[in-house]
This record gives structure tokens, C-alpha cells and sequence, in this order.
């Protein structure tokens, strides 16, 4: 079940599909946050797993400060802007050969403390209209596995890994040292107390009991589960529009529809904690 509904008095929130994401609307971001804008918006957050802006227009500092409202901003293992290790800029042109986020993920779960969340701001997108992004429930796809299912994964861990995913790219060699660990399947969101899946086809490797067969058998079932498109929310990006993500319930896919177009923006994402 959802949070019970609240009467929003500074904010304006559309909802995008009955299953997840919403758009925030009536609030300029640029500006810092009143307790009662926090307030409002975190609710939304949490009751929508990914919330959408539109028409904001953000310095790099201000967007770090909106983030920092939220929490300690996280600081990525390998893709640090230079002057603001914080950001992560987001480049795709005629000149990339790869960009990230196609694979369906979560943000960075090889870590021990997984990020809490993410706010991507775009400022140019591609010509043709695309560089969508989707968006998948956690809690839902926990919920419509079967019961026994259910008991099965309950208690089981799986293994998270970054070097499959950052050797070769952004000019990281092999020789170094990349994060590993070990999360539940079944988390618990700190926050509004409900279960979802936790792996992902990024960075999940392997479910630690399990021989490689009947691991890579369960992953794959979760995974194109996980998919389902009862679970998803879909955004259409415009220029100077944010969207900001719960990493702990939800994942999302970056579409790559625009070669050679291009398509930039930044990243803050917010630190999180050890999934239980």
C-alpha cells in the first residue's frame, strides 16, 4: 500500500501511471527549499518511487544544494566531474560509442551502501524527441511473485559487482581494485517499511547459494519480471526537466534512440545505506 494521501499546499502532483512516477509541477528548484516544500516533495517521492520537473533552471551548485536537502551526497567510484566530484555529467553525441543506463538498473549497487537516490537534470535532448527514460516498481514486482516464490527469495542474498560494468569505459583499466558486495534480494525500504527485489542486470552477479545453472535460472526470471510493463512509468524528456528516483524500490533504462544526436545534462545522487 501507498502512503495515505496528503493534501499538497505548495507543490501541484500529476500522477503518470497508477503504478509508479509522477510530475511535480508549481515550484522553482532554483530556490532553496521551505520546510513545507521539503516536506511535500518527499512525500511525493516516497509515495511515487520517481518524481518529474519541468522548465528548471539549475547552476551546477544549486543542483547540488537541492540534492543535499535529501541527504549526504554520494561521490561515484569512477565517474567524478572535474571541480565537482559530486556530479556526474551526462554526454551522449556523435561521438560516443556506449552511454549509460541501457541495461535496466539500479545506481551503483556493487557498493556496500547502495545510493538512497538520484536527480537527473537534462538541459539538451535529442532533436528527434528521443532519450526516454523508464522506470520500474520494485515493490510491485516483489508483490506479484507468487507466494512460494516469495518464500523462496526471502532471506537469500546476491552477489553486486562493478568491474564488468566500469572496466574499458571512461578509460578504467583492469588493474584496479572495483566494489563488490553482498545485498538481499528481498530488501526492506528504510523509509515506508515495504519489501521489493533488489538485483539488477547490471550489477548482480549471483545468488550466493545457488550453483551457476540454477542462479542464472532465477535472475533471469526476475528479471523479465522485473519488466513487466504493468510495472512502468515512461518520460519524455524536454530541455531543463529533472527527474529524481528512489535507487532503493525502483529501476530505470536510458533509451538510446537518437545516435548521433545528442543528448547532456548532470547528476547528483544521494547516499544511502546498507539494504536489510
Amino acid at each position: 500500500m501507498k502512503q495515505e494521501a496528503m493534501k499538497y499546499e505548495t507543490i501541484r502532483v500529476e500522477t503518470l501511471t497508477p503504478t509508479i512516477g509522477a510530475e511535480i509541477t508549481g515550484i522553482d528548484l532554483a530556490q532553496p527549499l521551505s520546510d513545507q516544500q521539503f516536506h511535500e516533495i518527499h512525500h511525493a517521492f516516497t509515495n511515487h518511487l520517481v518524481v518529474f520537473f519541468r522548465d528548471q533552471k539549475l547552476t551546477t551548485d544549486q543542483h547540488k544544494a537541492f540534492g543535499r536537502r535529501f541527504g549526504e551526497l554520494h561521490v561515484h567510484p569512477v565517474a567524478q566531474m572535474p571541480g565537482h566530484p559530486e556530479i556526474i555529467e551526462i554526454k551522449a553525441d556523435e561521438n560516443s560509442t556506449w552511454i549509460a543506463g541501457e541495461v535496466w538498473h539500479s545506481d551503483v549497487t556493487c557498493l556496500p551502501e547502495p545510493p538512497l537516490g538520484s536527480i537527473l537534470y537534462i538541459t539538451k535532448t535529442p532533436d528527434n524527441g528521443g532519450g526516454d527514460t523508464l522506470f520500474s516498481n520494485m515493490y510491485r514486482a516483489y508483490e506479484l511473485l507468487s507466494e512460494p516464490m516469495r518464500a523462496f527469495l526471502d532471506g537469500k542474498t546476491a552477489m553486486h559487482e562493478g568491474a564488468h560494468v566500469f572496466v574499458g569505459r571512461q578509460g578504467n583499466s583492469a588493474d584496479k581494485d572495483y566494489p563488490v558486495s553482498e545485498h538481499p534480494i528481498v530488501r526492506t525500504h528504510p523509509v515506508s517499511g515495504r519489501k521489493c527485489l533488489f538485483v539488477n542486470r547490471n550489477f548482480t552477479t549471483r545468488i550466493v547459494g545457488l550453483n551457476k545453472a540454477e542462479s542464472d535460472a532465477v535472475l533471469g526470471m526476475l528479471y523479465q519480471h522485473m519488466e513487466r510493463d504493468d510495472l512502468k512509468c515512461r518520460f519524455k524528456w524536454r530541455p531543463n526537466s529533472i527527474a529524481f528516483w528512489d535507487n532503493r524500490c525502483a529501476q530505470h533504462q536510458a533509451m538510446w534512440d537518437y545516435f548521433p544526436l545528442r543528448r547532456y545534462g548532470q547528476r547528483v545522487t544521494i547516499a544511502g545505506d546498507k539494504p536489510y
